[in-house]
């Protein structure tokens, strides 16, 4: 019993609070670090259809909603050649 009482008479008295005086200096933000390494972005058509829950097949339907997207991103084009394409990119990794 006199223990507790012992106990609890020095956890009373260390806890004490004090209001600071004067002004008060401005806490300063602490910078936001930079990512340690971003992932390159992989797009194309394979990525495309099967990313969040999409149905691929609605890649083939020519009505299929805008959210499927269109030939044109899926689509290589020859550079020497305006509107001549030259592939489906299944994969594309964009550094």
């Amino acid at each position: 019993m006199i223990a507790i009482l012992a106990a609890l008479a020095t956890t009373a008295s260390a806890q004490t609070f004090e209001a600071p005086i004067g002004p008060q200096k401005p806490v300063r933000a602490m910078p936001t670090p930079p990512p340690i390494s971003e992932r390159p972005a992989v797009e194309g058509v394979i990525p495309r259809g099967f990313s969040n829950g999409r149905n691929p097949f609605q890649m083939l339907n020519p009505w299929a909603p805008a959210r499927y997207g269109t030939w044109i991103e899926s689509t290589s084009f020859d550079s020497e050649i305006p509107g001549k394409w030259k592939g489906i990119k299944l994969f594309e990794i964009i550094f």
